[in-house]
């Protein structure tokens, strides 16, 4: 069931836990392919998959009517991933390189969908438990990764943006040091999708805490071309409590070492 729908049955009084009540609402993934095929083919695939749908279904079980916390099923993998996307479309624009690029002689197509996927998988964890659920979301991924990845590409090549993928997955956990430009650009991503929308469920079953109170404070969030930088990103706000988002929860995603980030000679020893 998605965000909106769980929030309409908390708000009403009325609430069927069935699994096919849960998937009655399925939430589309949809986002913009700009003429990748592949990007095109994977996303037809994942809307045709029950198991993951069962799985961000029972990740938001855990999160939402376990733990009391945000969203973090299929509204807000949707989101993380469209943002992940559209982040690395505006840098690829302006000239910088994703790491599947340089690295291994891959496509600009093939880094979308390294983001694409990485987004869409980076919280299927929380379906085992909170803890230490980025950790969990690599045994969980890696299996389903293999599946959606096949005939789309080599086996050598599967491989590796398996590789990539899961290390975007990890990397986006608390301390997590982004090796790539594709992990740090998911790592962003996930730490954007802070508008209110996100925390209204808990909020409105009578969880009230700074997180809440500070996500409802986020009208929207969008990026668009920097005029300095490639990147800008745009966060309306109603009143000053979403501060806290920023200040608390951003900021330390933003903070995160990226070793990736600058290219290193190659040839020489890290000290």
């Amino acid at each position: 069931m998605s965000a909106e729908g769980e929030a309409a049955r908390a708000a009403g009084g009325e609430r069927d836990p069935s699994i096919e009540a849960r998937f009655a609402d399925r939430v589309e993934m949809v986002v913009p392919h700009r003429h990748n095929e592949k990007l095109r083919a994977l996303i037809k695939r994942v809307n045709r998959d029950d198991e993951l749908y069962a799985l961000w279904i029972a990740a938001n079980v855990n999160a939402i009517e376990r733990l009391d916390m945000t969203d973090h099923g299929p509204v807000h993998v949707k989101i993380v991933m469209n943002l992940a996307v559209q982040m690395l479309r505006l840098l690829m624009d302006r000239g910088v390189e994703p790491s599947v690029v340089r690295d291994y002689g891959m496509t600009r197509q093939d880094a979308e969908l390294a983001v694409a996927l990485a987004a869409l998988f980076h919280d299927v964890g929380m379906s085992i438990h909170r803890a230490d659920h980025e950790t969990f979301s690599l045994f969980v991924a890696a299996p389903k990764l293999k599946a959606l990845l096949e005939d789309l590409y080599p086996v050598r090549e599967a491989t590796i943006l398996r590789g990539e993928i899961l290390h975007a997955i990890i990397a986006h956990r608390s301390g997590g040091t982004p090796l790539t430009l594709e992990a740090g650009i998911v790592r962003i991503a996930d730490a954007l999708d802070m508008a209110k929308g996100r925390s209204r469920i808990p909020f409105e079953q009578g969880s009230v805490s700074i997180h809440s109170v500070s996500a409802a404070a986020i009208e929207g969030v969008r990026l668009e071309p920097g005029e300095e930088k490639p990147v800008r990103v745009v966060i309306e706000m109603s009143n000053s409590a979403g501060v806290f988002q920023l200040d608390e929860l951003f900021r330390s995603k933003l903070s995160g070492q990226w070793i990736g980030a600058a290219r290193r000679p190659r040839g020489r020893a890290g000290g």
